[in-house]
């Protein structure tokens, strides 16, 4: 299955899309200057173990890391998907380093 990840920043989110179209999940965000804030991450059901949840979280924080920007991550499936993924460890606010 191929998923295809966008932003769409008038939304405030980042949307995973099959090779169909099909809303596959989002992961919304928060953004204040240089610092993004990602709050949400939700998979459709019909979608669920295939990656989408990954997929939106590496692209988001490509993204962030490709904007030069802080990220603080709310979500708590991206805090646990961040617990595994040590590269993406220097975009992180300070303060949310700490937090487990």
């Amino acid at each position: 299955m191929e998923i295809a990840v966008t932003d769409v920043p008038e939304r405030e989110r980042f949307e995973a899309r099959d090779e169909e179209g099909t809303l596959a999940g989002v992961i919304t965000y928060q953004l204040t200057g240089g610092i993004i804030a990602y709050t949400h991450t939700n998979v459709d059901p019909a979608f669920e173990g295939h990656g989408v949840g990954s997929a939106l979280a590496r692209a988001a924080m490509d993204d962030a890391r490709a904007r030069g920007r802080t990220v603080v991550p709310i979500c708590p499936f991206l805090g646990g998907w961040l617990d595994k993924h040590p590269e993406y460890e220097s975009l992180l606010a300070r303060s949310t380093r700490r937090i487990k």
